[in-house]
């Protein structure tokens, strides 16, 4: 299941950098495009498998599991590489989960929210949905970028 998803975050640079409205929109446009059918996966497996819950854990743990597998050097990651993973989880991985539409989609956001928090060292992150990221944006992110 989920092989490959690590590769989400192979442009992570240059998607967060000099983050605006436009930049985002169009960022998320061909981070879905090139990357949906992970969440389209983490969506049909919830939905297919009879306990929706331990469905939910299980992709959490695995898509965690690949993550820390290729970022972390000696057990541990890079506190900056963590920062940059975090937000962009934030930015793009959660709201690209949310945006398949399946109905267990929060259930698997919430899933791997609460895993990536208690798995990487101050990462206890939240999300919400891309309408609402994007509706924070003037010109820059909430003044930061």
């Amino acid at each position: 299941m989920l092989e490959g998803v690590e590769n989400i975050f192979e442009n992570m640079q240059p998607m967060m950098k000099k983050l605006k409205k436009a930049s985002y929109e169009k960022n998320m446009i061909r981070f879905r495009e090139v990357y949906g059918h992970y969440f389209s996966e983490m969506a049909e497996h919830v939905e297919a498998a009879e306990d929706k819950e331990s469905a939910a854990k299980e992709v959490a743990m695995d898509f965690v599991d690949r993550v820390e597998r290729n970022y972390a050097v000696k057990g541990k990651i890079n506190g900056r590489v963590q920062a940059d993973l975090n937000f962009f989880m934030i930015y793009y991985t959660f709201p690209a989960i949310l945006m398949t539409g399946s109905a267990h989609a929060k259930m698997a956001a919430d899933a791997i929210c609460s895993e990536w928090g208690s798995r990487f060292v101050s990462s206890k992150i939240s999300y919400a949905d891309y309408d609402t990221i994007y509706g924070g944006f003037r010109e820059k992110i909430f003044g930061i970028f």
